[in-house]
C-alpha cells in the first residue's frame, strides 16, 4: 500500500511530552497518528469525546504554580503549620 504524509504543527512542548508518551507505551507519534486515522475512518468520527475541562486543578497556570511552589519548599522557603481540625458534626 503507497504511503502518503500527513504535516501537523503543534507546541514544541506538546510535541516533546507526545513524543515521550509515545515511546513509555512502546509507539513511535507516526504509529499513534496511524492509530487515530484508523479509528475515526472507522468509527467515522473523533473517536474521544472534545469537550471543555472545567478541572482547573490541572491548568497550565496552576501546574506551574504547584512547580515553583516545590521548588520553592525543596529550597527550603516553606513554612510549618499546624494541623487544624475541623468536626464536621
Amino acid at each position: 500500500m503507497a504511503q502518503a504524509t500527513i504535516t501537523a504543527r503543534v507546541d514544541e512542548r506538546d510535541k516533546a511530552r507526545f513524543d515521550s508518551f509515545c515511546s513509555n507505551v512502546g509507539l513511535t507519534a507516526s504509529a499513534a497518528v496511524n492509530i487515530f486515522v484508523k479509528a475515526v475512518l472507522r468509527e467515522n468520527r473523533i473517536p474521544f469525546d472534545i469537550a471543555y475541562n472545567a478541572d482547573l486543578f490541572y491548568s497550565e497556570e496552576n501546574l506551574a504554580y504547584v512547580e515553583k511552589s516545590v521548588r520553592e519548599l525543596r529550597a527550603g522557603k516553606g513554612h510549618a503549620h499546624e494541623l487544624i481540625e475541623v468536626d464536621d458534626e
